[in-house]
């Protein structure tokens, strides 16, 4: 399944200037998902990290990483209409720079869940190699003001 930024906004609550999906490639439900992030120089962190560098800061990688792990997460019908959290950051190894110019594929595999609890094991890829390698805890929730 192909999602465009429209089809993930319904799935997702981020929004500008903390949306970074630009495209999901592949998703196999309660399996995988593929998703990508352009990286721009037009991109306020880009410039402000580290000046004249145009590097991505590796936060907002792993912040990607967790908007990737939501989009999977959210899109099985047992979430539908819920709001996925960032609960831990159990593993999280950074192997290179990712600069302006470079596409972040964001590759999420479900490692476990226990109800509205789990673990996911994800990778952001640059040109096929890997740039930074997590272990993501996610919960669940219902919507605020839903009961």
């Amino acid at each position: 399944m192909k999602l465009n930024s429209s089809e993930i906004q319904a799935l997702i609550p981020n929004r500008f200037p903390i949306f970074y999906m630009d495209g999901v490639q592949e998703m196999e439900a309660d399996q995988s998902i593929m998703a990508i992030k352009n990286v721009t120089v037009n991109e306020s962190f880009v410039n402000s990290y580290l000046p004249g560098q145009f590097i991505m800061p590796s936060t907002l990688i792993i912040e990607s990483l967790a908007q990737a792990a939501s989009i999977f997460i959210l899109s099985s019908p047992s979430f539908k209409n819920k709001t996925a959290y960032l609960g831990g950051i159990p593993q999280a190894e950074f192997l290179m720079d990712v600069k302006a110019g470079d596409q972040l594929q964001l590759k999420v595999e479900l490692k476990k869940q226990r109800q509205n609890i789990g673990l996911v094991s994800c990778v952001a890829l640059v040109h096929d190699q890997p740039a930074v390698t997590a272990d993501l805890m996610f919960i669940v929730e219902d919507n605020e003001g839903d009961n």
